[in-house]
């Protein structure tokens, strides 16, 4: 059992707009970092394109055909003012939310311990039938369904701590009690869900995080109120959304975090897996924008899920 990193080069296709901060140099300085020699012996999976199945477990096919209907063939489409796409735009998103399935199937069929997906556009801000955010399918819940619905997972936890309110997860799992969904971010910051009262059926966990916030109070909501969340459910496999737009670096928001803030959140979601799920996580990247912060973190995150896996 061993860790793996799942991407396909498809990812970079999808374009945006100058100056749009969900760019294609964010997916290159990612890989960029992961191709330090310190991650020479992990094995690299070419991401699938997603079938219809998975993605059909959380979006509605009226909202596939949308989004797939409307990839121009030049230039950009917008679905609303930040979440656009280009030609190439379906084929990244369906090897994003590929890469997320073929991640449960690995772990969860003992293939690996461990996968992170270096994949884009990202995913927990895309709701039933709303895109938003700059995501088009919803990978992390993807990835939480199918290793219920293909691997009869009785319960998984989802664990965000991207700086905006992983809403799309949220929505999908309000009211499913299989999934426990816990979060930090800062709040308030768009797109202004988040709140402790966001309980759906008892199963969503919100840390809020005044702007201005670091790494002693995003420990602390991760202690007192988000990992037992995870410690009550007892999963079967966690996923994590891993936004690194919480770091102090970043431009869309306010919050202080640092490398060493994201190796300890990791370590403490591993120590779960280790107790619960014999090890089991997927990790899927979310946000992060600036270059430099996404790639230095994403590495420090990186490093500890390879040390974990043994």
């Amino acid at each position: 059992m061993t860790f793996v990193i799942l991407t396909h080069d498809d990812c970079l296709g999808h374009v945006t707009p100058p100056g749009h901060p969900e760019r294609v140099e964010r997916l290159e300085a990612v890989n960029a970092a992961l191709s330090d020699p310190a991650f020479a012996a992990v094995p690299r999976i070419e991401a699938p394109l997603a079938e219809d199945g998975p993605i059909l477990r959380a979006h509605p096919a009226a909202y596939v055909e949308r989004i797939e209907s409307s990839e121009p063939e030049q230039g950009w489409t917008s679905l609303d003012p930040d979440t656009h796409m280009s030609p190439g735009s379906v084929a990244a998103a369906r090897r994003a939310a590929g890469a997320n399935v073929k991640a449960v199937d690995m772990v969860m069929g003992g293939e690996a311990k461990i996968a992170f997906c270096a994949a884009r556009p990202p995913g927990h801000h895309a709701e039933q039938e709303t895109p938003m955010g700059f995501c088009l399918y919803a990978n992390a819940a993807i990835a939480a369904l199918h290793a219920i619905e293909a691997h009869g997972a009785a319960r998984v936890a989802v664990a965000d701590f991207d700086v905006h309110h992983g809403n799309g997860t949220q929505a999908i799992f309000w009211d499913d009690p299989r999934v426990v969904l816990s979060t930090s971010q800062q709040f308030p910051l768009w797109p202004g869900t988040g709140r402790e009262s966001e309980e759906g059926a008892g199963n969503i966990f919100n840390g809020p995080i005044p702007p201005g916030g670091g790494g002693a109070a995003f420990r602390k909501v991760w202690e007192d109120r988000l990992l037992p969340g995870i410690d009550a459910h007892k999963p079967d496999l966690i996923v994590i959304s891993a936004g690194f737009d919480a770091h102090a670096r970043d431009p869309l928001a306010e919050l202080n975090l640092l490398e060493e803030d994201f190796i300890w959140i990791t370590e403490r979601l591993c120590d779960l897996a280790d107790k619960h799920c014999q090890g089991r996580v997927v990790s899927t990247l979310e946000g992060g924008y600036d270059l430099e912060a996404l790639a230095s973190s994403t590495a420090a995150h990186c490093r500890v899920l390879m040390e974990r896996a043994g």
